[in-house]
């Protein structure tokens, strides 16, 4: 596949970090339209989102500093290539604040955290989608040894310096996998949020959906560096996965108990 999407003089610019970056700026547009269809100010939505991304960005930085900090004071130029690793724990820390920092700006505008979560859910998941196709070009996130004729064959050596790709051996595309799958996702919670029955059940079912989609591609995905529970049984992202189903399950168990409690008092 292509790492480098292209050169500018020595300057390598990497496909998975502009995959990502064109992924968050069509989200952040989407937002706006998700926005006004639920009644939430696109305002605060916009200054919502870049405020998260900027605190998952800055969490994940700094995490990569402080577990590779002997390497980098022997290396300080590697400071400019951080932007071009992907892992597992930088997402769970990068997702971490940037939950925090949404739900500390979305309490202090007043914004209702149901409404909003729903306007957010088709925006996130098209972004996801961008970024595993970043992934794919990239090679992180590489899938197991494939025999299927679409497997995947990395021969960039950029590949392995930067994701660890094995080169010259078939992979199965897992990203393109989870990609299609986020975008399916996407395009479903986008057209029922017009017609969504209660706040917050975009949320629960982009949980859920996001929770099944992890689960299923981590079965392709090569184990290295992901984690290990339940004596093999489980990786991280799935251990993940399984708390995203739950909670999206929680979440429309709630709201339905909500609706019940309210009919039931105005009858």
């Amino acid at each position: 596949m292509h790492p480098v999407l292209f050169h500018i003089g020595a300057l390598l610019v990497p496909s998975y970090g502009v995959c990502a970056a064109f992924g968050v700026l069509v989200a952040l547009l989407l937002a706006q339209r998700t926005a006004r269809i639920v009644g939430v100010d696109p305002a605060h939505v916009w200054s919502l989102s870049i405020l998260s991304l900027f605190a998952a960005v800055l969490v994940q930085r700094v995490t990569l500093v402080i577990l590779n900090w002997r390497d980098l004071g022997l290396h300080p130029r590697w400071l400019l290539a951080l932007s071009l690793f992907h892992h597992p724990l930088l997402a769970s820390v990068g997702t971490l604040a940037a939950l925090i920092v949404a739900f500390v700006y979305a309490r202090r505008r007043q914004m209702p955290f149901a409404t909003t979560a729903d306007a957010l859910a088709a925006p996130l998941t098209l972004g996801l989608a961008f970024e595993q196709f970043g992934a794919l070009l990239a090679g992180s996130g590489y899938g197991t040894d494939a025999g299927v004729r679409w497997a995947v064959t990395y021969t960039d050596p950029m590949a392995t310096r930067w994701s660890g790709a094995p080169l010259g051996i078939p992979l199965h595309p897992v990203q393109a996998y989870a990609a299609f799958s986020f975008l399916t996702l996407s395009v479903f919670l986008l057209v029922w949020l017009p017609i969504r029955r209660r706040a917050g059940d975009m949320a629960g079912l982009c949980l859920m959906g996001m929770g099944v989609v992890i689960y299923i591609t981590e079965l392709w995905r090569d184990p290295e560096g992901r984690g290990s529970f339940l004596s093999g049984a489980l990786d991280g992202p799935q251990l993940t996965a399984i708390l995203f189903v739950l909670a999206g399950a929680v979440i429309l168990l709630e709201r339905k108990k909500a609706k019940q409690s309210t009919e039931v008092a105005h009858g």
